[in-house]
């Protein structure tokens, strides 16, 4: 894979270098889910916390194409939803239906 410094690139997906995580992990954890560098070395201990400051500054740097690649995460993940419904939800919503009569 060509790389640059801290990352490699899969066809449009930045990780870092040495790793299967990738910019987009440490973004939603750090962006979404509001956790710290320090929390996200805790969460992927094979990174450093040098590796979270650089995926995050890749980020800043490069935000359209990482934002976008969200976009087309979530839109498959909604697909895949609809197309396979949760078995768990079913039997939860058929539970409640039941607890309800």
């Amino acid at each position: 894979m060509p790389g640059i410094g801290s990352f490699y690139f899969a066809p449009t997906r930045a990780r870092i270098a040495g790793h299967r995580i990738r910019v987009l992990d440490v973004v939603v954890f750090s962006e979404h889910q509001g956790m710290t560098p320090d929390e996200i070395v805790s969460h992927f201990p094979s990174i450093t916390l040098g590796d979270v400051h650089a995926a995050l500054s890749y980020y800043f740097d490069h935000m359209d194409e990482i934002r976008e690649e969200m976009r087309v995460e979530n839109a498959f993940a909604e697909q895949m939803r609809e197309k396979h419904p949760s078995l768990i939800e079913a039997k939860l919503r058929l539970r409640a239906l039941e607890e309800a009569s």
